[in-house]
């Protein structure tokens, strides 16, 4: 569809697409609500625990660093406990080995008084070695039992205790976590009820009534609505009289038999129609469809002449500001823009001109019209019938319809013309067909009103050429239309 202001559309005008629209509003307030939770969630709980997560890696490590130190410590002084146990074990042996071997020398009547002395100082000697040996594995033992005793019950303890302590920091700062939840979300209740209540609000406000006559003011044809079919007597051909009101009689008194199929495509306002010629004032519409759409036509003509007077003043004070100035420009290169200007603003005058005449004429048809109406029906029309159809109503309908639709009203057009258009396919305009076709140079994201996206390197549909406002119109090729920057584009005509 062409790009028109949301007021202009007609379906703004129906409270079943207002309360669409509110809703749509409502839950945009509502997502955005959302957001704001999901913000608050992510900065002051996701991020802060997180964080003292990493915080809490870090202390853990430390602690158990500290306990496999401690470990190690014992370890080592508990393998010096077993060396000096080792080495005291084999000095003793070592001692009662040399006591031996000196008293045997010294019982040993062969043996030298040499040998015996030297054999009893060995003898001492690792006697003496096997007390050091004692002696320092008393000590070295002491020092283990005191180092386990301190490991098991001051070293150890206060690390579980740390850890314990860490523990129930980071249970702590969870529970916090937790409680911010709730928090976010009960900060966001009230306004969350209040869009409920919009939404709520929106659905009352449909108004079924009020969109029907909204509906037929838009869509009603302002045609009269016909008259009684007069009888023709085709017993006496020959003394039969010409009649203007007949349907069936040509204007040479000639009879004519008229094939049913088109009379009744005449007086059928639902009937198939072949497509009529769309003409400039459109006059192919029913005359209410008609004067409405010269309205807008109007509207927009003078939209147009006003922008081309706008766009002439300011080329013109800026042609004086190049004659002051002739530093700024050239003011002979805007005499070609300020001619195109003129002549545009000329021709708008004309097709202003043209379409007001045609405005009058189409809006004395419909008084014309409602007169006629008013004077030819001087009861109300029947209501519609509300009951199930059968055999018998349908029967009595059918002869009514055809009774009270068999005429058709006269129009300037003549006889011939039909009395109803198309109302599924007249209605509406026939779909613009491709002035030319254009790539996209860059990516634009349409974020605005009546834009399109549109990505670096695609194949789009012209529409409709910049019109001095630094926009175009295209079609994508997956379907949507709509308004990009003519300069993010490189644009071939047909």
């Amino acid at each position: 569809m062409p790009k028109r202001p949301a007021k202009d559309d007609p379906e703004s005008k129906f409270s079943q697409q207002q309360s669409f629209v509110q809703i749509l509003q409502e839950v945009n307030d509502f997502a955005g609500q959302r957001e704001l939770v999901a913000e608050n969630l992510s900065v002051r709980v996701c991020l802060e625990l997180a964080k003292y997560s990493q915080e809490m890696k870090q202390e853990r490590k430390m602690h158990f660093q500290e306990g496999r130190r401690a470990q190690q410590q014992l370890e080592s002084g508990f393998k010096q406990l077993e060396n000096s146990k080792r080495k005291f074990e084999r000095d003793c042996r070592e001692a009662e080995k040399a006591a031996q071997t000196a008293e045997r020398l010294d019982q040993d009547i062969n043996a030298t008084k040499a040998d015996v002395e030297k054999a009893k100082q060995q003898a001492h000697l690792r006697s003496h070695m096997a007390e050091e040996s004692k002696n320092e594995y008393a000590a070295q033992l002491q020092r283990f039992n005191r180092d386990q005793s301190h490991f098991y019950f001051s070293q150890m303890p206060q690390i579980f205790d740390k850890l314990q302590d860490m523990d129930e920091r980071r249970a702590t700062h969870l529970g916090a976590g937790y409680g911010l939840l709730s928090e976010t979300e009960l900060e966001v209740v009230p306004i969350i009820a209040k869009c409920l209540e919009g939404m709520k609000v929106a659905a009352d406000a449909v108004n079924a009534k009020n969109d029907s006559q909204v509906l037929i003011e838009l869509h009603k044809s302002g045609f009269a609505r016909p008259g009684d079919v007069e009888f023709e007597d085709f017993s006496q051909p020959m003394n039969r009289v010409p009649s203007d009101s007949s349907l069936g009689t040509p204007s040479d008194g000639r009879p004519e038999l008229r094939g049913t199929s088109r009379s009744r495509a005449k007086r059928w306002p639902f009937g198939k129609k072949n497509k009529t010629v769309v003409t400039e004032d459109f006059s192919h519409l029913p005359p209410e469809q008609q004067r409405k759409r010269l309205q807008q036509q109007l509207e927009e003509r003078n939209r147009e002449l006003q922008k081309e007077m706008d766009q002439r003043e300011a080329l013109k004070k800026m042609k004086d500001v190049y004659e002051k100035t002739p530093q700024m420009g050239d003011p002979a290169s805007l005499e070609p823009r300020i001619t195109e200007t003129l002549n545009n603003i000329e021709r708008l005058k004309l097709e202003v001109q043209k379409y007001e005449a045609w405005l009058a004429e189409a809006e004395s048809r419909v008084l014309s019209n409602r007169g006629d109406t008013l004077g030819r029906h001087t009861r109300p029309p029947d209501p519609p019938a509300s009951a199930p159809p059968d055999s018998s109503s349908n029967s009595n309908n059918g002869s009514q319809e055809n009774k009270e639709s068999s005429e058709e009203p006269p129009s300037e057009e003549g006889q011939d013309a039909p009395i109803y258009t198309e109302f599924d396919e007249e209605f509406e305009e026939e779909p613009a067909s491709p002035i030319g076709h254009c790539v996209a140079i860059y990516h634009f994201e349409g974020s605005s009103e009546g834009t399109i996206s549109m990505a670096e390197g695609e194949d789009l549909s012209l529409m409709e050429e910049d019109k001095g406002d630094g926009w175009t119109r295209v079609r994508r090729k997956q379907g949507g239309e709509g308004y990009v920057p003519t300069s993010y584009l490189r644009v071939m005509l047909n």
